[in-house]
């Protein structure tokens, strides 16, 4: 790769973040930190490089992001290798968040689906599910939207202004970053 296609990557990724609705994401934090306030959790969800970044943004509500202050109850659907592989064997791959979404979440509770193309089956069944038992949904997906754009209404949808799956991905960890940030300083 030469200096101009690094310089262009770079660029791309920085007007990705640039671009984010920043008001969006800011009420989509407040909504995060009245749902711990009121005792619910955050549910996260998405598959290859979109699971790392759902652990990530779960490991930095439950630890900490920048202050010292109590955890708050969040948990990335796909960390256990024993509940996917076994409802993959046995319902099938497509329902291995469904299934959990039905175990683990309640009314009230927010579960961020994340799907750089907005098309991963598996995320969609869980979306869906999860809009059944009345939780708030967040999606963050890329330029497109896929068919997450369909299911999850504007307010709490993320369109990172890129089709590039490296950079959705790069922008999806800064906008974790933000409410991360947001929440951590609304609760101490």
């Amino acid at each position: 790769m030469d200096i101009d296609k690094i310089n262009e990557y770079l660029k791309e990724g920085c007007e990705s973040r640039l671009n984010l609705d920043v008001n969006k994401i800011k009420n989509i934090g407040e909504e995060i930190t009245n749902c711990i306030r009121e005792g619910k959790k955050i549910i996260l969800m998405g598959n290859g490089g979109s699971a790392a970044d759902a652990q990530h943004i779960a490991a930095e509500f439950v630890g900490k992001f920048e202050l010292e202050r109590k955890p708050y109850p969040a948990i990335a659907l796909h960390t256990n290798t024993s509940t996917v592989t076994a409802i993959g064997n046995d319902y099938g791959f497509e329902k291995v968040f469904e299934r959990q979404i039905d175990a683990f979440a309640n009314k009230g509770d927010v579960v961020i689906a994340l799907s750089t193309s907005g098309n991963s089956l598996n995320v969609i069944r869980g979306i869906e599910k999860a809009k059944e038992k009345g939780c708030i949904i967040v999606g963050i997906t890329g330029k497109k939207g896929g068919k997450m754009a369909s299911l999850i209404d504007d307010k709490h949808l993320i369109k990172i202004g890129s089709e590039r799956t490296p950079i959705i991905q790069e922008v999806t960890i800064t906008v974790g970053h933000i409410l991360s940030k947001i929440v951590e300083d609304n609760i101490r």
